[in-house]
């Protein structure tokens, strides 16, 4: 896969993820929150069922939005803002004065 592909690649997953606005929260809370949650905290602040909640956690994970990893019976996400920040940052440098020959 060339550098270009998995640029585009990395914008699909990445946008996708941010399209839905219970995903959206999901980084705002634990943004606010330090960064790190358990999937049971982050349930609790959202009123869909458990099994929404998981796939919209998968939908981040996927898009390299977050980590998670398990202690134990709990499942910890720690939010990946790298990601978040490298892939808009390349998006919109796409649209910078110089690449768009705007004045």
């Amino acid at each position: 896969m060339s550098k270009a592909q998995k640029e585009l690649k990395d914008f699909e997953l990445v946008f996708k993820a941010l399209a839905h606005a219970s995903r959206r929260h999901i980084l705002t809370v634990l943004m606010a929150r330090g960064g790190r949650m358990t999937a049971g905290e982050i349930a609790e602040r959202f009123s869909c069922s458990w099994p929404t909640t998981t796939r919209h956690l998968r939908v981040l994970e996927g898009a390299g939005l977050l980590e998670v990893t398990q202690k134990g019976r709990e499942w910890i996400y720690r939010l990946q803002s790298e990601q978040l920040k490298k892939t808009a940052s390349l998006w919109l440098s796409w649209f910078n004065e110089e690449s768009t020959g705007e004045k």
